[in-house]
């Protein structure tokens, strides 16, 4: 018997069938169809890298969720694999805690971000004249430095505003280690601490506070960052290493690197993610231009993401082997 020849519409489904299997098979055909969880923080930088990697993963062909959680607390969830993958563990404020993760085997970090972290205290130039000593530290020891930032709320010390509780950065006990006559207020959110550096510019009225990079705000205002000791790892963790021999954080925050870091079980359940998120690499010109698209020209995060993958689809599609 002649066999019967195929229709073109069957051909096609198979091709079609084909193509689908091929697909699954570059994500791996060992490989988890669980939704791999991503968290999401308080920050506008971070919620763009976070969906940008996110995105990218979806494209390969993995299933993603994105999850809220605490930028510190998250290790819990890290360690247990009932999270996954952090995109931005700060140098400047996480590295104890990313450290203390890691030792547990736990959790792994995934690499450098390719951006570069400082965050420190932060004055516009207007506020020099008054407190001409800046940006050395020690001018804030003096009263009328310190009056100079101070509010009604925190008359006759300075007012210091610092970013929410979660994020760290160990500025309460930076005031009380180096004996500053100073009050530290933190800001409930990302929003909120921004806001009141847009509103204190505008009236050239007293404010320091925290500011970090990547981000528009260094670029837009004419402003430094406070010169303290130099940052150590004893600076942290022993009181007699620095300046005060009964407390530690008697020193500035660090500066370094961002890192990726998440569950050490990632790359033998999800090996193909796990290779795309340790080459995921953006640099801070280009952070602080999406940032600012989202602050300052009111687009989503989502548009901002979807036009970076559509002017970098070469990169973006080497980090996933396409």
């Amino acid at each position: 018997m002649t066999a019967r020849p195929t229709s073109p519409r069957v051909a096609l489904t198979r091709l079609t069938l084909a193509m689908l299997l091929g697909s699954a098979a570059a994500v791996g055909a060992q490989e988890s169809t669980d939704p791999i969880k991503l968290t999401l923080h308080d920050w506008t930088g971070q919620l763009i890298t976070t969906e940008l990697m996110g995105e990218v993963l979806k494209k390969a062909g993995y299933n993603i969720e994105y999850v809220q959680a605490d930028y510190l607390a998250q290790f819990a969830g890290l360690e247990t694999g009932d999270l996954h993958v952090a995109m931005e563990m700060w140098e400047t404020t996480g590295r104890e805690a990313m450290d203390a993760s890691t030792a547990t085997g736990k959790t792994e970090v995934f690499g450098p971000t390719g951006m570069k972290a400082k965050e420190e205290w932060w004055y516009p130039s207007y506020m020099k004249e008054k407190c001409p000593g800046l940006p050395n530290w020690e001018a804030l020891k003096d009263p009328a430095c310190a009056e100079a930032f101070s509010t009604a709320e925190t008359a006759p010390k300075g007012r210091y505003l610092g970013g929410p509780v979660t994020w760290g950065g160990f500025d309460d006990e930076r005031v009380e280690a180096l004996d500053l006559p100073f009050e530290v207020i933190h800001a409930g959110t990302d929003a909120a601490l921004f806001a009141e550096l847009e509103s204190a510019y505008q009236r050239q009225a007293p404010i320091m506070l925290w500011i970090y990079a990547p981000h528009w705000a260094p670029a837009k205002y004419e402003g430094e960052w406070v010169e303290f000791p130099e940052y150590s790892a004893d600076c942290y963790n022993d009181p007699a290493a620095g300046l005060n021999p009964d407390l530690a954080y008697d020193c500035g925050k660090p500066f370094g690197d961002i890192w990726k870091v998440g569950w050490a079980g990632l790359k033998d359940k999800w090996p193909g993610a796990h290779k795309a998120i340790t080459a995921f690499t953006i640099d801070n010109d280009e952070m602080g231009a999406m940032i600012t698209e989202v602050d300052l020209n009111g687009k989503t995060v989502e548009a901002v993401v979807a036009d970076w993958m559509g002017a970098n689809e070469a990169r973006w599609k080497g980090w996933i082997g396409q």
